[in-house]
């Protein structure tokens, strides 16, 4: 089915009178199908009755568009119509004459009994005829509502837009009009958006509710199916089985939003100099191909020019990297994916500390490495892979990963699930450095790996392992590492946060300029940084990888990934995405409360603001569903049924995390 409306990333800014700005609405992105009603719910401010006004063509949206059957609207037109909470009619005509009102202007050029038959008839579809001649004035609240509908469907709009049509009616009456507006809508064909903050009225009569968070840069944090086949009736919908569980998602969504609006902190702000709250960092990193970015805003001087003096520590693991920020030995660091996500939540056992993720430094860069005896032994598959696994059964076979909350781990895991095996019970995974795997991998340790360069082109040059797939092979453009930062040090030095952030966007916009590649490279390979032969670190970063099988070099354009198609991004589909996989493992319980602990870790306003006062458009990813390169895909309005349906898994453990603001730092 083609699609009728669409919302193309809306934002909506307005201009305050002290000169500042508020973002209302941030990448509102939703596409409507023909005869759809959907719902938008949302606490007061929230931005639901901007984004209809943007609909109507009442407002106009700063960034994005509204597209209505192929053509943009830029202006309120005949063909849709919005029915207002406080009915908008002419006290000094009637029932029939407000009607007769639309129509007469939308249809000047119908015969005059033409026009008269479409008021009678409207009259009749909202059950006003006892009440034609009568006054606004002089019939109730609930009538008058009817009558702005009636109007507002005889002109026989193509979308029919509610804000909170039934607010001001009592309950009785309320009812009443929810079941006439269901028969008018499915007799009419309409398609319709209402905005309310009532949600049995949203069950009852949506077929979707998109739910919106908190403003400013409120953005769609859920969108539930509601599955209730039409003709609709009150009573059957009540009793329907999955009634009261979907009841109770939109109502949690809401006491989330309200609790995440308690727990918003207010910056302690010393301003050191430049206008910063603190201007000498410490900032980890691992010796890999992609901290490229920390480089290059260390040696072209993109720290210093946003007014940072950084001193760049190298770490000798992920695990000193995790304990370097909880301690505040480091101001912020390169971090793995889902280590933000992992502190948060407290993973392994350890106290949680609130993180703060506002920008992905790099995507793609990884690859699975198996010792070469599995190529001679005939192994190009994962089902090869498999199969010579079960051929020795006595044999415990080891792969290594560089920490649990990493990309490597999650997408091996998904990989050998996908072949059929348990990575818990049918192998081992064991935790090595990257700097460590290829001497591992040559003392017998481990029989594969998974990566970042250079280390899977090391051992394809010592003629010791051979790349099976890479992350291209799985999940092309997933996030790798992101900028991690202790949520109190954020909330203490925000615009210290900002302009480190802004030094990496740029940073990482000179990566992945090709023209600058050849210089990154000798930036990254220096003693102090990755210390590593270029002749390794630019395969695939510069030159066509190499997998140390009779396959020829392929050029893989987006291996490293460091700004194009969006990349900085710290998208919140793809962070919940990761949390779903920690909890599939039996890491962590999966958070009910996932929209809250998702907005205050993966800070996309931030990003956003950041990318803005660089003149960037700062859009975040679309919240699409996540494709696989198998097929795959994964649906973020329903993660918890994503889970269930997995056949390889942990026991899934679903619980609400509430995280204490209070806490600075891992006891």
């Amino acid at each position: 089915m083609s699609t009728f409306v669409e919302v193309d990333h809306v934002d909506r800014i307005f201009a305050l009178s002290n000169g500042e700005s508020y973002v209302a609405l941030r990448n509102i992105d939703l596409k409507i199908q023909p005869g759809e009603f959907v719902s938008l719910i949302g606490h007061s401010g929230c931005g639901k009755s901007t984004l209809l006004n943007i609909l109507a063509g009442l407002d106009r949206p700063t960034t994005g568009g509204i597209i209505l059957e192929g053509r943009q609207v830029t202006e309120p037109g005949p063909d849709r119509m919005v029915v207002f909470q406080n009915y908008s009619l002419l006290p000094w005509l009637t029932v029939r004459d407000n009607i007769a009102l639309a129509v007469d202007e939308v249809m000047a050029n119908a015969p005059k009994g033409e026009r008269r038959g479409v008021v009678e008839h409207h009259i009749d579809l909202v059950g006003l005829r006892p009440a034609a001649d009568k006054l606004p004035g002089q019939i109730s609240g609930g009538m008058k509502q009817r009558v702005a509908i009636a109007r507002a469907l005889a002109i026989r709009p193509k979308l029919l837009l509610l804000d909170e049509p039934f607010g001001a009616l009592d309950a009785l009456t309320r009812g009443g009009l929810q079941e006439k507006l269901m028969a008018v809508c499915e007799e009419s064909h309409v398609t319709c958006v209402m905005v309310t903050h009532d949600v049995d009225e949203a069950l009852l009569l949506s077929d979707r509710v998109v739910m919106l968070t908190n403003g400013p840069e409120a953005h769609i944090g859920q969108v539930l199916d509601i599955p209730f086949s039409r003709p609709r009736h009150r009573m059957e919908v009540v009793n329907h089985p999955n009634y009261y569980a979907l009841r109770g998602e939109i109502i949690y969504f809401l006491n989330q939003q309200r609790r995440a609006k308690k727990q918003q902190a207010k910056p302690t702000v010393a301003i050191a100099r430049h206008g910063l709250e603190k201007v000498n960092l410490e900032i980890g990193f691992i010796p890999l191909t992609d901290c490229a970015p920390l480089v290059v805003a260390q040696e072209k001087g993109f720290f210093q020019k946003h007014g940072l003096d950084v001193t760049l520590s190298r770490e000798p693991s992920w695990k000193a990297i995790e304990q370097g920020v909880a301690s505040g030995q480091l101001d912020a660091a390169v971090m793995v994916a889902g280590m933000p996500l992992a502190m948060t939540l407290g993973m392994g056992n350890k106290p949680p500390l609130p993180m703060v993720s506002a920008l992905t430094l790099s995507r793609n860069g990884n690859a699975i490495t198996l010792h070469k005896r599995f190529y001679e032994q005939g192994v190009r598959t994962l089902a090869d892979f498999k199969a010579a696994i079960a051929q020795t059964p006595d044999k415990v076979h080891t792969l290594g990963m560089v920490h649990p909350a990493s990309m490597h781990n999650l997408m091996l895991r998904y990989w050998l699930a996908e072949g059929g095996i348990h990575p818990d019970r049918d192998i081992s995974l064991t935790v090595i450095p990257p700097p460590q795997m290829v001497s591992n991998l040559k003392a017998g340790n481990l029989d594969g790996y998974c990566v970042g360069e250079p280390w899977n082109t090391r051992a394809v040059h010592e003629q010791l392992g051979f790349v099976i797939a890479t992350d291209l092979d799985i999940w092309p453009g997933h996030p790798e590492k992101v900028l991690g930062v202790r949520e109190q040090w954020a909330n203490q030095y925000p615009q210290t946060h900002l302009a480190l952030i802004k030094a990496l966007l740029e940073a990482c916009a000179y990566c992945d300029d090709r023209r600058n590649r050849e210089e990154v490279l000798s930036l990254i390979c220096q003693p102090q940084y990755v210390g590593c032969d270029p002749a390794d670190a630019r395969i695939g970063f510069i030159d066509p990888y190499q997998y140390g099988t009779d396959a020829e070099p392929k050029q893989l354009l987006h291996y490293n990934q460091f700004s194009v198609n969006q990349a900085n991004s710290p998208n919140r589909v793809e962070g919940l995405w990761i949390l779903t996989q920690m909890a599939r493992w039996g890491m962590v319980p999966f958070p009910r409360n996932w929209i809250e602990i998702l907005d205050r870790v993966r800070r996309v306003d931030l990003y956003g603001q950041a990318a803005r006062e660089l003149g960037l458009p700062g859009i975040d990813r679309d919240r699409d569903p996540i494709h696989f390169a198998n097929g795959n895909s994964f649906n973020p309005n329903d993660p918890i049924h994503y889970l269930n349906s997995l056949s390889i898994k942990h026991d899934i453990r679903v619980e609400e995390v509430v995280i204490d603001s209070s806490i600075t730092a891992a006891a």
